[in-house]
């Protein structure tokens, strides 16, 4: 007596747009959760030390920041959208 065999085809493409979107949808509801980063944050989300910060784009008048008493901030939608023009904007090594 033979075993049925069930086949599977799997759209790769489809897969991929899926995975995307909510790759999209959870980011997104990831920076809902903070309206600022502090530099602890900045730091975090873009595995960089504060010196590199500063010595790559801190300075850089696009760089969306402001100074609340002795502590930075950065609005998250905005540094967010600064970072990833920002890493276009590097030579590739």
């Amino acid at each position: 007596m033979s075993k049925p065999v069930i086949s599977v085809q799997l759209d790769e493409v489809e897969i991929l747009k899926l995975c995307r979107q909510k790759i999209n949808e959870l980011l997104k509801e990831v920076d809902a959760e903070y309206i600022f980063w502090d530099t602890a944050e900045l730091k975090r989300r873009t595995c960089m030390s504060w010196n590199f910060i500063q010595d790559n784009f801190f300075f850089d008048e696009r760089f969306p920041k402001r100074k609340v008493g002795t502590k930075w901030y950065f609005p998250a939608r905005e540094t967010r959208a600064f970072l990833e023009q920002w890493i276009l904007e590097q030579p590739k090594g």
